[in-house]
């Protein structure tokens, strides 16, 4: 189970800020953005040809973000509302599925942004270990980093995101410092 029921935190969002990146818990749209552009340049090859999947895509906002789109382009999100949006906003396949416990498609490259904000440490683990599995080539995603003291996030600490790694077999790569409490991954295979 997530720290907290994850379909009442964000409907609750949803109903305060609408269809906008507040509602999907980030400060604003240029901090998104920041985090979209720390993404993109840990990807290891030319994105057009490249089939990606976005885990707990949102609204798709990456997917629209992106300059050159991907060869193939799946979302994945738990809540019918995200999942609604992103299919009218991308025009793309966007599936109902949960990272923790459904088989996910095979795809290139994974990637998540915010999504593991709210979960156990147990389903972050598990959720990093799905997606690298599903994918080729890597898992790419961000999480915030510090002390996990909080009765809401999810904070984990750099040796914590190495140890996984290592655990995968996993080659990694981590950039930070362009967010606080922000930090962002490549686990490559």
């Amino acid at each position: 189970m997530p720290r907290i029921e994850n379909e009442k935190f964000y409907k609750a969002s949803l109903e305060k800020h609408g269809l906008t990146c507040k509602a999907l818990h980030w400060n604003s749209e240029h901090n998104q953005e920041i985090r979209f552009k720390v993404l993109l340049s840990l990807l290891k090859d030319d994105i057009s040809a490249c089939s990606i999947v976005d885990v707990g895509c949102g609204f798709g906002d990456l997917y629209r973000f992106m300059k050159k789109k991907p060869l193939s382009y799946t979302g994945i999100d738990v809540m019918d509302e995200m999942v609604l949006e992103a299919r009218a906003r991308t025009g793309c396949e966007i599936l109902k599925l949960d990272a923790c416990t459904d088989e996910l498609p095979l795809a290139d490259y994974y990637f998540c942004s915010g999504a593991m904000n709210i979960l156990q440490k147990f389903e972050t683990y598990q959720f990093i270990r799905n997606c690298y599995t599903a994918s080729k080539k890597g898992f790419i995603f961000n999480i915030l980093e510090g002390d996990d003291e909080s009765l809401v996030y999810n904070y984990f600490r750099e040796k914590e995101i190495r140890i996984i790694a290592d655990e995968l077999g996993a080659k990694v790569e981590i950039q930070k410092g362009y967010l606080q409490k922000d930090i962002s991954i490549g686990m490559y295979k």
